[in-house]
């Protein structure tokens, strides 16, 4: 793979391992990991040689702390907003990506980092696994989607009482909040997790795995109607090659073979 200043690229089995590779700085997202993330994410949605996309932090100590208070000290009332507005695109990629995309989230996931696992479609903790949205604490607010996806996943309640408090929760509570899927021991097993749940996904049919990714979206897309967006994509699955395959299979009681056509 593409040899990266702020990732390290894996591939096995087909499932490309994105790590955030700044362990010094408790992996906080710098512009050039921004840059860098998006062009790894916009060929990995390209690439027919890869099903799924795991996105983990270096170490043990943080998936990623935040963003880079370094830069983001250097920010104004202008060119805030283009930073914002990037870092909303990048993880609406991510969300929006028709391959699914797990968080394995190991120590602090923080600011930025909270709001990129929350843009992933699943997430699995490690057991010292930290979430929190403290911008407050900053004068700044969420700016990468966080007011809008933490919401969405733990209420409105909830969400308001951690982004005003800027209080951590553990892996626990999260599990409770359903912030995340699974809560394991270590960041090996939750790897191991991700990559069992995304070697179950790649026996499905890919056109319908980014179909059900698409309309899920929906849900949450201002002006978009889910349930017509739902019976669009049923349709368009109804006159692709793997639902042919599919019934096929099923009725004559084997396994089916998808090739996403």
């Amino acid at each position: 793979m593409e040899q990266l200043e702020t990732l390290a690229l894996h591939v096995s089995d087909s499932i490309l391992t994105i790590t955030i590779n700044r362990e010094s700085a408790l992996n906080a997202l710098n512009q050039k990991t921004f840059i860098e993330l998006e062009s790894t994410i916009e060929q990995a949605i390209d690439n027919k040689e890869i099903s799924g996309i795991i996105i983990t932090g270096a170490g043990e100590k943080a998936f990623v702390a935040g963003a880079d208070i370094t830069e983001l000290a250097t920010m104004n009332e202008v060119n805030s907003r283009s930073l914002a507005e990037k870092g909303q695109e990048i993880f609406d990629l991510i969300e929006g990506s028709a391959k699914p995309v797990i968080a394995v989230v190991n120590g602090f996931a923080l600011g930025g980092g909270c709001e990129m696992a929350m843009a992933c479609h699943m997430r699995i903790a490690t057991s010292n696994a930290k979430f929190g949205q403290p911008e407050v604490n900053l004068g700044v607010i969420p700016g990468y989607g966080g007011t809008q996806r933490l919401t969405q996943l733990v209420g409105k309640g909830k969400a308001l009482e951690l982004m005003l408090t800027g209080d951590m929760i553990g892996a626990d509570e999260a599990l409770s909040l359903r912030l995340i899927n699974y809560k394991v021991d270590t960041k090996a097993d939750a790897i191991t997790k991700a990559e069992e749940i995304l070697a179950k996904i790649q026996t499905k049919a890919p056109l319908a795995v980014g179909m059900v990714i698409e309309c899920v979206k929906a849900v949450y897309t201002t002006g978009q109607n889910g349930y017509q967006t739902e019976a669009n994509s049923f349709s368009r699955c109804c006159g692709t090659e793997d639902f042919k395959e599919g019934t096929t299979a099923f009725l004559e009681k084997r396994k089916p073979i998808f090739k996403g056509e």
